[in-house]
């Protein structure tokens, strides 16, 4: 049966590979051969495993899963890094493995530095690993290939275990499909709002799959600066803010459950800290006065209002786009803390960003008000509740855990890095960036800058971190535990 599900996931593969050699035919830039080899390796790969296997029966276990999800992550980066090498994009194994993996878990994390003389093809599809990337690839697999009977739902779980997306629909099919029409509407509506503005049309609907995606690939080097275009700065900021709720509001909100925002305590949360946050930066801003001279800082107050806006909207939704005045690394160490707390906090569940989740917050922060009114009641009983809801006590314990493990890992993570040579804030930056999917980091990462010179070892360390901070944790971890091979 796995093989069966890997056929049918690279078939798919297969079908956006396609998608991307009609872009390069269109263009006729060089890339279209390399797309076309790509697709038919996908295709053949695909095609051995699915058909011999096309009417074996039978459910997956829990087990089988987690080897799948895990799998096809690593599955579509290797064939999704094909076009990158076949056409000279990259010039390695690592460099094209590593944009690829950026790509497919909408880190944003770059190794190129001549993006503009790329062809539209290859532009084309690394916006499209992001979008794909951006709401899950056995989403997107669920909502548009038949179904895996009753697989769908322990597929579709084990991939977003710790997202909370409603159930929208009474089958698991249909709820794909409502998340993914949601997400595919979004998409168009925002690269209507960029083609308004100076953008191209192939331009609009890259960035619009990217900034849906919350990924942050563009088609110019310079990003979003590129265009110079206040319009475009706040339409970006907007979106890549829509782009951190939770997809299944927006879909309740269309079959006219309005009420679902204003019910959902996730999305106060993230809403509230998102206008904390725009103003503190454009606070700090103003009260700096160490470094409000820079030629890299904004002048006018308006100029202040929007960087702050699309800092905040660029690093807390993960999408890691940059714009004029956003290299953060050379506004002052004031800057560092929030940024890092952006970094690390993500938005919320069920949205295309990274990073530990608005709810995960919410429940670490009331669990120890919780405490800390214990100390006082002591025979209280005092559960934790969201959006009126108790949460149970096995969910506080997971998620204390998981905040046990995603400190461990960036503190892990860090010192591999920085055994490999890198200074201790680009190690911490690039780590907490690639296990958050955000994209620039700090120092020699930072945001005008990419991962080009880094060394080998680190690219594969960081393409490890990127995986595990897209799959929440869990899934690639367990795999690695002896118990999890274990057939009793």
């Amino acid at each position: 049966m796995k093989k069966k599900v890997f056929g049918v996931l690279l078939l798919m593969e297969t079908l956006f590979l396609f998608i991307s050699a009609l872009i390069a035919l269109c263009y006729n830039e060089g890339d279209l051969l390399p797309f076309v080899y790509s697709a038919l390796a996908a295709f053949a790969v695909g095609a051995a495993l699915f058909f011999p296997n096309r009417h074996e029966k039978g459910n997956l276990n829990r087990k089988d899963c987690y080897i799948i999800i895990s799998g096809v992550w690593i599955v579509f980066s290797i064939f999704g890094m094909i076009p990158l090498l076949l056409y000279g994009t990259v010039d390695n194994l690592t460099d094209a493995f590593f944009e690829s993996m950026s790509g497919f878990t909408t880190t944003g994390a770059s190794v190129l530095n001549n993006i503009d003389e790329q062809p539209h093809g290859i532009l084309f599809w690394r916006s499209i690993t992001q979008w794909l990337g951006g709401l899950g690839i056995m989403l997107f697999s669920i909502a548009l290939l038949p179904s895996f009977n009753r697989n769908n739902k322990q597929l579709f779980s084990t991939e977003s275990m710790a997202m909370s997306i409603n159930k929208l629909r009474p089958k698991t099919q249909e709820t794909a499909r409502g998340i993914l029409l949601t997400y595919l509407v979004l998409t168009i509506i925002c690269a209507i709002f960029y083609w308004v503005g100076p953008m191209s049309c192939f331009d609009a609907i890259c960035h619009a799959m990217t900034t849906l995606g919350t990924g942050g690939f563009s088609t110019h080097q310079a990003s979003i600066a590129f265009f110079n275009s206040a319009y475009i700065e706040y339409i970006c900021a907007l979106f890549m803010i829509f782009s951190g709720v939770n997809f299944s509001l927006y879909f309740l909100a269309s079959t006219g459950k309005w009420d679902a925002f204003s019910k959902n305590e996730e999305f106060k949360w993230y809403m509230v800290a998102t206008l904390i946050l725009v103003v503190l930066i454009f606070s700090l801003f103003i009260v700096n006065p160490n470094h409000t001279t820079s030629m890299e800082m904004p002048k006018t107050l308006e100029e202040k209002f929007r960087t702050a806006l699309f800092h905040v909207a660029s690093i807390f939704s993960s999408s890691g786009f940059q714009s004029r005045f956003c290299d953060y690394d050379s506004w002052g160490y004031a800057f560092w803390i929030p940024t890092i707390f952006m970094m690390v906090c993500g938005a919320c569940t069920g949205s295309s960003s990274g990073g530990f989740k608005m709810i995960r917050i919410m429940i670490c922060m009331k669990n120890v008000r919780n405490e800390l009114l214990l100390y006082i009641h002591p025979n209280a009983i005092l559960p934790v509740k969201l959006s009126k809801h108790v949460v149970g006590f096995e969910v506080v314990m997971r998620t204390l855990a998981f905040l046990f493990i995603f400190t461990a890992l960036i503190l892990i993570g860090t010192m591999l890095l920085t055994f490999c040579g890198l200074s201790f804030d680009t190690a911490l930056g690039s780590c907490i960036s690639a296990i958050s999917n955000t994209g620039p980091g700090f120092g020699a990462t930072g945001p005008t800058l990419n991962y080009a010179e880094i060394n080998v070892v680190a690219k594969w360390i960081l393409s490890f971190l990127m995986l595990i901070g897209r799959l929440e944790i869990y899934t690639i971890l367990l795999i690695f535990n002896p118990h999890f091979w274990n057939d009793k």
